[in-house]
Formats: structure tokens, C-alpha cells, sequence
């Protein structure tokens, strides 16, 4: 099985569409290959109220997946969105890396 590139806590660079040069969270990874990222993909929720659950009505922000594809891990030590990779270290683990610098993001 191959290994997510973009993993839940990871942060993003969006590279492509509306927010693009936004960064976020990753909140939740979908089965196909989507990604819920904080403030990124924000859309207007019109939402009716429920009594019984005590949910008021009214417009709701609320973020809306995007794909994978559009976006990139940030490397805190360069400040930039960067391509990731994965190797074996020594011991037998399987990490992800970034390919620029060859630092490892999994401790």
C-alpha cells in the first residue's frame, strides 16, 4: 500500500484555485485523495434551523474539500510549499522527506 503524502496535522500550501498561497491544517483526509484544510475552500452554508437539537438556522462558513494534487507540505525551515518523497531509513522505518533538502518530516 502506498503512503500519504498529506497526512492529518500536516501543514499546506495551496498551490492552485481560489485560495491559492493560503496555508492550513489538514482537519481530515478523504478516501479520494481530498483534503479538509483550515480556512481554505470556504463556502456559505445556508442551514435551516432544528429545535430539537438546539441548532439555530442561518448562513454558516463552513470549508469544503480539495484535492490533493492542489496542494504542497510547507517546510517551516525554508518558508515554502515543497514536493515530499519517501524512503527507508536504517532501522526499517518507512518516512517521508522533502525532496529539496532531504530532511525528514516523520520523527
Amino acid at each position: 500500500m502506498a503512503m500519504a503524502r498529506v497526512r492529518k496535522g500536516d501543514e499546506v500550501l495551496v498551490m492552485a484555485g481560489k485560495d491559492r498561497g493560503k496555508r492550513g491544517l489538514v482537519l481530515q483526509v478523504k478516501s479520494d485523495n481530498r483534503l479538509v484544510v483550515e480556512g481554505v475552500n470556504l463556502v456559505k452554508r445556508h442551514t435551516k434551523p432544528n429545535p430539537r437539537s438546539g441548532t439555530p438556522g442561518g448562513i454558516v462558513d463552513m470549508e469544503k474539500p480539495i484535492h490533493s494534487s492542489n496542494v504542497l507540505l510547507y517546510n517551516a525551515a525554508t518558508g515554502k510549499g515543497e514536493r515530499i518523497g519517501v524512503r527507508y531509513l536504517e532501522d526499517g522505518r518507512k518516512v517521508r522527506y522533502f525532496k529539496s533538502t532531504g530532511e525528514v518530516v516523520d520523527i
